[in-house]
């Protein structure tokens, strides 16, 4: 998606490259530390929501659980100078070219006071890169400078109010994003840095699994209606384009 500043060339470049909006790439992060078994966390079942939604849409959804990587927090050895990449660290350079590819940046958090640890270190070696461009407008030469993002977290419990949840780990990731260069698709002007999940204990009888105890009905149309919010933004700047 291009930025403002050279709108003018839009047009162009899609008839000569043929791209389209159904040529859209998402990339949804799934922060959860939690170890549950894959299919039986709350984090594993909102992007699976993601990923019908956008399927509706046309658009290609890859969803990357950070649990199934093993990456390191940045420790300033400046081995990322040649090439804007990881010296060290092959799995996040993994991670950093997906993100490159995408139009859409979905991350997926639980509350986490305020948020997983390898999302932490994802965002901070994200930074690293950033700002090593070491010229004025170092977010206008990021990779990831202007791609759509949303986010979507959800609190531990009843005892967690989506309010709550928005300030601490919403407006975080958030805040982090903005510097990165990412734009964030606001739902509403209440919520304008994404959506936080209720989540809401169903009986279930004696049955414990913990995909049986939410509202995923109401998690669904929350999650559609946000996601239906982020591709009409896209369209609306495609068309502006």
């Amino acid at each position: 998606m291009a930025s403002a500043s050279n709108s003018s060339d839009c047009a162009g470049c899609r008839q000569e490259w043929g791209i389209k909006m159904e040529d859209k790439r998402a990339i949804c992060i799934l922060a959860s530390n939690r170890m549950e078994e894959q299919g039986k966390s709350i984090s594993y079942y909102i992007c699976k929501m993601i990923f019908a939604v956008l399927n509706k849409k046309g658009v290609s959804c890859e969803i990357l659980n950070l649990r199934n990587y093993t990456f390191f927090p940045c420790v300033g050895c400046g081995g990322c100078r040649e090439g804007l990449r990881c010296g060290k660290d092959k799995e996040f350079n993994q991670i950093y070219a997906e993100l490159c590819l995408a139009d859409y940046v979905f991350f997926v958090s639980p509350q986490s006071i305020p948020i997983p640890a390898k999302l932490c270190m994802l965002f901070e070696k994200l930074e690293q890169l950033t700002f090593l461009q070491e010229r004025e407008n170092y977010i206008d030469q990021s990779e990831l400078c202007g791609k759509l993002a949303g986010i979507i977290t959800y609190g531990k419990g009843d005892r967690w109010a989506p309010e709550d949840c928005k300030i601490m780990v919403n407006d975080t990731i958030s805040n982090i994003l903005g510097a990165l260069g990412l734009k964030i698709v606001p739902y509403n002007s209440k919520w304008n840095t994404g959506i936080s999940l209720t989540v809401r204990n169903i009986p279930t009888g004696n049955e414990t699994l913990l995909v049986k105890e939410h509202d995923w009905k109401m998690m669904e149309e929350s999650v559609r209606r946000y996601v239906e919010v982020i591709v009409q933004t896209s369209k609306s700047l495609h068309a502006i384009c």
